[in-house]
């Protein structure tokens, strides 16, 4: 019977501190712990020295191995008759410093006598801090659960260590191709268990906080083709699909020191953290970017790390899509007759996929590399681009130079994608994939991978651009219909929306160079389009949109749009119905293209208030804008026809809106003044506040919940209404506070429950309202902040607040703009600030941009004046920065 013998001493690492041979068990676990301390120390001194990953990684689990014998030898199980067994990473060889031990241990038949001998093993490993995944299995047992294909690809890999090599011989009989999981099935469950993967983490590259081993192009993706390989082929190198002519020379290259890259960001997470963690996290990031060497210039260190990641995962997910390609047509289609449609002299279509019909097709005829895409999206047959045709444009996009960009048959080819109705997003993302896109538009090179280190882009510059394309796209199709009502309407009416896609293209292709990115990238989309052949009027439309496309959504979401003149200026900047249709259809692919939680259907409502009051201004003409008395007189009009219906007179009306402001009537609809007139007509308890809450089908501003208080004015009821708020879970995006001649103050907050929706429940409306009634009563103003826990992530990232004040001489009201780390209670805290100061919010702007709030405060005196005191302006400033900036450093 064969076995594998262990010879004390046989890896460096392990003697370099002698182990006393009669040391009891507490003696033994103390001498085998300093030497893993030890030579995990100079493993990790050889990873700040630049040792390779590679060499690390098999020195460590050699260490282990010979940890693992010594200690199977110390408790006398050499002459149990059973296997010691490496399996999964481990059997591999390579060991990560904080990865699991996975140990298969093979007895034969149901002997369970070593029992004792084996739980001494294990928790003498136990005891070492080692993370042991342990499994004792008889052979049978084993062959049995290799139907499962998890348990199957983890044996692909067994090792033995010590012992009867017939054990692990005999499985791996057992679990040969042609007795289970022939190479067809294996494939068909691994791909599918690679979409899945991929699915879980967002079928991207370019996750905020990828993981290195699930995340596409991550090292799950590079073992899946090793074990393939070697299921089907028995293939064990890279040099073995090198020399069969899976991969070029050039593409092992690029395989292997991607693995090595990816081993090493795994080593040093695991040595800075000291726990098994995959995740680059926020704070990791930071971490290996000073690891790496980078330093912040133009771009944040942590941003060229993720740079270089992010390119890499690219890289390393290309040669695995290529892979899988191939293994396809070599597993599954196997011994099929290829099935092969001519497209022209150029092109077929082989078993799918578009294909070159000679290998010469992209060196005689560059401009192919653009056709491919062409044929690929046009061809209602094509399921992709074949995996030799995929290498050969990426061996000959060399040809892309200026002489290539400078072609007008290919800037030619170029529109025509862009005018293609047929799968353009896809055909772009290949184009970016592969390496065209970036090469064509140089511009556009820079910005790939290149991320931006906040919570509110959740993907690269390059991921974002093509994700606003394929939003305009969505826009064009009916089943979208519903979600982007106004949108879909507006873009299936624009004259020609090719350029809409081209300002979509350059929209942010500026960022990462230092200075506005939007007048950046306008003076590149001006060249594009001029070098393209557009005419003036539409060179000069993309221009202005890409150099405005933040424009709409600002105003949406800083300005206060119930405000007619602020729709005036907006429309007087846009200029004409052309323009406001292409940026508003722009703005909302941009806003959904950033964050899939940022858009949500309140911002969809202020941006559809803002393009409708927009239009009506155009329409009028901009030369004829409604005066300020002619809207409060329509305004009042409105609301007394509705209130006529419910009883009220004219008298009546006059006496409970003679101490209201004219703002009010300016900015508030005639319908919710009904609804608070109403309200306070039929209001008795007088020495408890009036509150009303209404749901997002109900509010005059749709999609959003709608909260009222009449109550006496007070100070500080602002901080303590923000505060109750967010106890409730109730994020605040817009307030708006008006104080009448009678001493009482009008209130209404709009505001959205922690998953960015309006609040539907009748059960819990009743609560809210029920609960602010008795919280902002006179006996139950307590003003503590009630402290809560600020999120992971946000943790993560440190800004110092930001803040300016300024006057807007029309409103009479003084202007603060806020920057700062969001974080709880932070409205209650500026509240309390505004209280400190006898300040009055007369409206209150909110927005949440991931880590970060960047809100927007009217405010006066207790007179209604705003502050002209340059020093008081300072010191209120200064207040809450410090108020603020305390909060966080605590």
């Amino acid at each position: 019977m064969a076995t594998q013998s262990y010879h004390p001493g046989s890896h460096g690492l392990f003697v370099r501190k002698p182990i006393d041979d009669r040391a009891d068990a507490a003696g033994l676990v103390t001498a085998l712990r300093e030497v893993l301390l030890s030579a995990g120390e100079a493993l990790d001194q050889g990873f700040r020295d630049g040792r390779g990953a590679r060499e690390l990684l098999m020195d460590r689990a050699a260490l282990m191995d010979d940890l693992l014998c010594y200690a199977w030898h110390k408790l006398k199980l050499k002459e149990t008759g059973l296997a010691l067994v490496a399996v999964g990473g481990y059997g591999r060889g390579e060991l990560h410093p904080q990865s699991d031990i996975d140990l298969l241990i093979l007895r034969a038949g149901d002997d369970e006598s070593t029992s004792e001998g084996l739980e001494s093993f294990l928790t003498l490993l136990w005891d070492l801090g080692l993370q042991v995944g342990h499994s004792v299995r008889s052979v049978d047992e084993c062959i049995a659960q290799a139907a499962d294909v998890t348990v199957l690809t983890n044996l692909i890999e067994a090792r033995l260590l010590l012992g009867q090599q017939d054990l692990l011989s005999a499985v791996q009989e057992g679990i040969d191709a042609t007795r289970m999981w022939p190479p067809e099935a294996f494939f068909r469950a691994k791909a599918a268990e690679q979409e899945d993967r991929h699915a879980k983490y967002g079928d991207t590259e370019y996750s905020l906080e990828p993981n290195i081993k699930g995340s596409p192009g991550g090292l799950r993706d590079l073992q899946l083709i090793g074990w393939l390989a070697r299921r089907h082929f028995g293939w064990r190198t890279v040099e073995e699909l090198t020399a069969n002519r899976f991969l070029t020379e050039a593409e092992a290259h690029t395989l292997l020191h991607g693995q090595e890259f990816l081993w090493r960001v795994r080593y040093a997470l695991h040595m800075i953290t000291g726990r098994e963690e995959d995740r680059l996290l926020f704070d990791h990031q930071r971490e290996l970017a000073r690891l790496w060497g980078f330093v912040d210039g133009d771009k944040l260190a942590v941003e060229q790390f993720m740079q270089l990641y992010y390119r890499w995962a690219l890289a390393l997910s290309q040669l695995n899509e290529m892979l899988m390609l191939a293994f396809d047509q070599a597993v599954l289609k196997a011994g099929e007759p290829d099935t092969v449609t001519p497209i022209n002299e150029r092109f077929e279509l082989r078993n799918g996929y578009v294909n070159v019909c000679n290998d010469q097709v992209f060196a005689q005829h560059p401009g192919a590399l653009f056709e491919v895409f062409l044929h690929a999206g046009n061809h209602p047959d094509a399921q992709g681009i074949s995996a030799g045709t995929i290498r050969l444009i990426r061996e000959h996009r060399h040809l892309i130079d200026d002489e290539f960009r400078a072609n007008p048959d290919h800037r030619r080819l170029f529109l025509e994608l862009l005018r293609s109705n047929d799968r353009l997003t896809r055909q772009l993302r290949r184009m970016s994939r592969y390496g065209i896109l970036g090469l064509y538009l140089p511009a556009y090179g820079q910005i790939v991978g290149q991320m931006q280190h906040d919570l509110f882009h959740s993907y690269t510059v390059d991921a974002h651009t093509l994700q606003v394309i394929e939003n305009i796209r969505r826009f064009l199709k009916p089943e979208n219909d519903e979600r982007f009502p106004v949108s879909s309407r507006v873009t299936r009416r624009l004259p020609k929306i090719e350029l809409l896609y081209i300002a979509g293209l350059f929209h942010d292709i500026g960022k990462g160079r230092g200075g506005d990115h939007s007048e950046l990238g306008a003076v590149d989309a001006r060249e594009f389009c001029q070098e393209h052949g557009l005419n003036g009027a539409d060179t000069s439309l993309v221009e202005w949109l890409v150099r405005n496309h933040l424009v709409m959504s600002a105003v949406s979401q800083r300005k206060d749009i119930s405000d007619p003149g602020v729709v005036q200026e907006f429309a007087a900047h846009v200029g004409d119905q052309v323009r406001l249709d292409y940026l508003f259809a722009l703005t909302v692919a941009d806003i959904n293209g950033t964050n899939p939680r940022l858009w949500n259907a309140w911002r969809g409502s202020l941006l559809r208030q803002l393009y409708t009051g927009a239009k009506r201004a155009l329409r009028r003409g901009l030369e004829n804008p409604v005066g300020k008395a002619e809207w409060i007189s329509e305004t009042r009009e409105s609301a007394e026809k509705l209130l006529e219906f419910r009883g009220f007179t004219p008298g009546e009306l006059e006496e409970l809106w003679q101490d209201r402001g004219d703002d009010y009537f300016l900015r508030e609809k005639a319908e919710d003044i009904a609804w608070h007139t109403e309200a306070i007509a039929d209001h008795i308890e007088t020495h408890r506040p009036l509150v009303l809450v209404r749901n997002g089908v109900e509010s005059s501003v749709a999609n959003t919940t709608q909260i009222f208080i009449y109550a006496p004015f007070d100070i500080g009821a602002f901080s303590r209404t923000c505060s109750r708020l967010e106890q409730l879970n109730l994020s605040i995006h817009d307030a708006r506070i008006y104080h009448g001649r009678d001493g009482m103050s009008l209130d209404t907050y709009f505001v959205l429950d922690y998953t960015g929706r309006p609040v539907e429940d009748p059960e819990r409306l009743r609560h809210i309202s029920n609960y602010l009634t008795d919280a902002l009563a006179p006996e139950g103003s307590d003003g503590n902040i009630i402290p809560r826990l600020t999120p992971r992530r946000v943790r993560s990232f440190r800004m110092d607040t930001e803040t300016t004040l300024t006057t807007d001489e029309v409103r009479g009201v003084s202007v603060l703009e806020l920057v700062s780390l969001d974080r709880p209670g932070l409205l209650a805290r500026v509240g309390e600030v505004f209280e400190e100061f006898g300040l009055v919010c007369q409206t209150a702007k909110i927005q949440t941009l991931g880590e970060r709030v960047e809100d927007v405060f009217y405010l006066t005196d207790t007179q209604q004046q705003p502050i002209s005191d340059p020093d008081l302006a300072q010191r209120i400033q200064a207040s809450i920065r410090d108020k603020l900036d305390a909060q966080e450093a605590a």
